[in-house]
């Protein structure tokens, strides 16, 4: 399934409003989520603190924002949402001196329990550690919320390993338990499966680490190695049945995109990706179950591609579309049923592309919120 995006010639960007906080690039994929009243919510960060673009009407084609919210010291932020429709962000801090309490860097946790609410304080989540020389040696977080509304949070421990912090079942967070793993590199990747359970995946020296449930709620352990080897901060997990995971990552050693399910062949999807993660989303195409890639190509610009779920050794065509862009694009299906594509321009502002009512997958004018 080939993707039709706009070209040049077809995009609609009126200059950018002058005040407007800049964002930076998203450093993780999932960042346009929709809320239980159908709107959504575009999040990216800033230096600073956290901006966030709200559809005004379900489906758009209107938004208002940003809005800024502080987050002094946060240097990497992530986003998960639980099937309550809560926002979860997890974030590794950074403290100064003049607000230090506690770990110099810690992990920390914010809510958005409504769209367009404002967001919780930031809860400290701790550091595994206490010493001075491990505690600024963890690396930045992964998370994922399982069907119980169970959070879970991941972070490369000094020792390089794997390290997790959950809600336990009465709401009450659970205490930083080692996974254990070696020579693990940053951003694992956390997902929760349609069947309840959670996993992670996390690059290693020419490796790949996973760690399963065999239950909702259970002891992750850690299962074989898959003798590949992903670029360190690109690794993206998407459900592709129930209990089944397809995980997407540039690889080290062709340069492009692969998929991989375990259990399964491994399918090179080629591509010439930068150094960012994949956004990929499941939805139904013409009837179709289908998944949805996007990226930040090595020319900066955003690409698409769609191929049937669990199919990509068929083919994945990859298209470009739009301007230059910051850090990783995102994707989502609004409440009128299409494709989103956003992406953080080079000029800070949040830009949307969305599905035309044709058949296959078409996208419309970009626009810049």
């Amino acid at each position: 399934m080939r993707p039709r995006a706009a070209g040049k010639s077809e995009r609609e960007l009126p200059p950018p409003q002058s005040g407007t906080p800049a964002a930076t690039g998203p450093r993780s994929a999932r960042w346009l989520l929709r809320g239980k009243d159908d709107r959504l919510t575009a999040y990216a960060p800033t230096p600073g603190g956290v901006l966030r673009w709200t559809e005004t009407d379900p489906g758009g084609p209107d938004w208002s924002g940003p809005d800024f919210f502080p987050a002094p010291g946060i240097e990497h932020l992530v986003l998960a949402q639980g099937p309550d429709g809560y926002v979860h962000l997890i974030g590794r801090r950074r403290k100064g001196k003049a607000v230090q309490k506690g770990p110099a860097v810690d992990i920390v946790h914010a809510i958005q329990y409504q769209t367009g609410r404002p967001l919780t304080a930031w809860f400290s989540l701790g550091n595994p550690y206490t010493d001075a020389d491990r505690v600024p040696r963890i690396g930045v977080p992964a998370v994922t919320v399982n069907a119980a509304g169970s959070v879970h949070v991941f972070v490369r421990n000094a020792g390089g390993g794997v390290q997790m912090r959950r809600q336990a079942a009465n709401g009450k967070w659970e205490s930083w338990k080692d996974l254990r793993g070696s020579k693990t590199q940053d951003a694992p990747a956390a997902v929760a499966t349609a069947t309840g359970t959670v996993e992670v995946l996390a690059a290693a020296d020419g490796r790949a680490l996973r760690w399963t449930q065999e239950k909702p709620g259970g002891e992750l352990k850690q299962a074989e190695d898959i003798v590949l080897g992903p670029v360190a901060g690109t690794v993206t997990g998407l459900g592709t049945a129930d209990g089944a995971v397809t995980y997407y990552w540039n690889d080290a050693a062709s340069k492009g995109i692969t998929a991989h399910r375990p259990g399964a062949d491994t399918v090179p999807l080629g591509g010439t990706p930068s150094d960012g993660p994949l956004a990929a989303l499941r939805t139904a195409i013409d009837g179709h179950d289908c998944t949805v890639l996007a990226h930040r190509g090595s020319d900066d610009r955003p690409v698409l591609a769609a191929c049937v779920t669990q199919a990509e050794a068929e083919g994945v065509w990859w298209t470009e579309t739009g301007d230059e862009c910051l850090g990783a694009p995102a994707l989502a299906v609004d409440a009128k049923g299409r494709v989103v594509m956003a992406v953080i321009g080079a000029d800070g502002g949040l830009q949307v592309a969305r599905q035309k009512p044709e058949t296959g997958l078409a996208l419309a004018a970009w626009t810049r919120v």
